[in-house]
């Protein structure tokens, strides 16, 4: 160990006592920025002119590297060098090994009494781990269920996403960043199981091909017995909405139909009352008699006197029976016409009444005989 420190004293002494003929010379293209991950390399180009005598590199202000024309002075293991010509100028690359979160920052080439020098950034980014809360999930079919997925100690924030390789009929996902850890993101996926499979949480770090995943086993059950009737109380919002216009249009529909149907009934009641009266009045039966009664009966007078509740206490005989009765009376009439003044009786004491039935049967006439 000695050893060596005294080596690179040595080599130190020996560069600063060369000559500043070197001061010429220039840079012709310096470093260029470069994303590394945490325990990976990084890599940095320098391109000089020929006749330089000391290419010194630093990171964060600190030179690590020292490159002569003979070999190059190395300071640590995790910086290393190597070289190449092209086109009759000289390229210098720094190796910067298991590259640590602490190395991100300035990179500098420079050349040793020369004002010429070229700059880069180096990022460093953090790959994390990916936590569940559990690798296997026992879920109820066709019943929404949600993972989640934690990205823990990642720099930057990866780009969460989900692969689905178990039947499902609905599935979406968002990811977050957790407020009170920068370097954290959680994802929650919610879908619809429908049968056994896997779902895989992944993680693609933005710049870098870097990925990681994580795999849960997914076990679908069929629902208990006692969860059928509940099922309704699931439905989307869209559903509840569709199922509510439903019912609202059935019920103006009911409520049409009922009053379509109460002006059928009672315009077949009107239609039912008006035929039957026009029936009765142009009844053939009711024609013939009428003018049958109207000839015998001319001489006869309204017998106003005649009230109307003696005619509701006996019992109504019907047409025909009526119209036999005034035949006999005037029978008998002409028969004591034909007698003479020997055989002529008394004349009653009151006369008769004929009750006639006129148009309908609720219409009552009463005509007195003279």
């Amino acid at each position: 160990m000695e050893g060596s420190w005294r080596g690179i004293l040595a080599a130190l002494v020996v560069v600063a006592g060369l000559p500043a003929s070197g001061s010429s010379n220039q840079i012709i293209e310096g470093p260029r920025n470069t994303t590394a991950l945490v325990g990976g390399e990084a890599h940095f180009n320098c391109t000089v002119s020929q006749g330089w005598r000391l290419i010194m590199w630093a990171l964060n202000g600190t030179v690590v590297l020292s490159v002569t024309p003979k070999e190059p002075i190395i300071t640590s293991d995790r910086f290393t060098s190597a070289s190449y010509e092209e086109g009759g100028d000289f390229i210098s690359e720094m190796i910067i090994h298991d590259v640590k979160f602490s190395d991100a920052g300035r990179v500098k080439c420079s050349l040793q009494n020369s004002d010429s020098e070229g700059s880069a950034f180096l990022s460093v980014q953090v790959v994390g781990k990916l936590l569940t809360p559990s690798d296997s999930l026992v879920v109820t079919e066709d019943e929404p269920c949600n993972v989640t997925c934690r990205a823990v100690g990642w720099t930057p924030l990866p780009d969460l996403s989900w692969e689905i390789g178990a039947p499902v009929s609905h599935w979406s996902y968002h990811s977050v960043p957790e407020p009170d850890d920068p370097q954290s993101a959680l994802s929650l996926l919610a879908l619809t199981p429908q049968g056994n499979g896997t779902v895989t949480c992944v993680a693609n770090m933005k710049g870098l091909q870097a990925r990681d995943s994580l795999t849960i086993n997914l076990t679908v059950v069929p629902p208990a017995l006692g969860s059928v009737d509940t099922a309704g109380a699931a439905l989307p919002t869209w559903a509840i909405v569709l199922l509510a216009v439903s019912l609202s249009l059935l019920f103006i529909l009911i409520i049409v139909l009922i009053i379509i149907f109460c002006c059928c009934c009672v315009s077949r009641k009107q239609e039912k009352e008006s035929s039957y009266q026009s029936e009765v009045r142009n009844s053939p039966n009711v024609k013939a008699n009428k003018e049958t009664l109207e000839p015998k009966f001319r001489g006869g007078n309204e017998n106003y006197g005649y009230s109307l509740d003696e005619q509701k206490t006996k019992q109504p005989a019907s047409l025909p029976r009526e119209l036999h009765d005034a035949s006999v009376l005037q029978r008998q009439r002409s028969g004591q016409a034909q007698q003479g003044p020997d055989h002529q009786q008394p004349a009653p004491t009151s006369r008769p009444q004929v009750t006639l039935f006129m148009a309908g049967p609720k219409q009552v006439r009463n005509v007195t005989l003279v």
